[in-house]
């Protein structure tokens, strides 16, 4: 059973990818967007090459002891002029694999990105989830994330 005080993060590699996407697609919303094929679509291996690009995105995995992919999340450093020109975290992606679920590993996920975050000198962290996603909705709150927005969204 993998816990939470059993996992490492650490930066994705190219070689994580597939265990990803199997996260991305393992819900309701994730199933009808993620392409799960044997081997996978390349657009996946090309998008992960243009976040390892960016120096303002980090893609990260948490590993548990025997070196499986059991969670991911995506911290974007957005630097602004806005709020005195300071820089805000945005998370994405967040996900744990369903057999680690209710570990603690999405916590230990979310606050390592809050602490690099602040490392970056961003001054809050901000998140979008689904309005179905309730169970993500309670997780997030309970870690200290408040409703503070309307989202919107325009899908091409």
């Amino acid at each position: 059973m993998t816990e939470a005080s059993s996992i490492t993060i650490r930066r994705a590699r190219r070689e994580d990818v597939a265990a990803i996407v199997g996260m991305l697609a393992d819900d309701p919303l994730g199933s009808a967007r993620e392409r799960i094929e044997n081997p996978l679509p390349q657009s996946y291996y090309d998008a992960f090459a243009r976040v390892e690009r960016d120096p303002n995105l980090q893609l990260v995995v948490a590993v548990d002891g025997e070196g499986a992919v059991v969670g991911c999340l995506q911290l974007a450093v957005l630097p602004g002029i806005s709020s005195q020109g300071s820089s805000r975290g945005l998370l994405e992606d967040v996900r744990v694999a369903k057999h680690c679920r209710s570990r603690g590993i999405g916590e230990q996920l979310v606050q390592w990105a809050v602490a690099e975050a602040r490392a970056q000198g961003c001054m809050l962290v901000e998140l979008l989830t689904h309005h179905t996603r309730v169970d993500a909705q309670r997780f997030y709150e309970r870690l200290g994330f408040a409703r503070s927005h309307v989202g919107m969204t325009l899908r091409f």
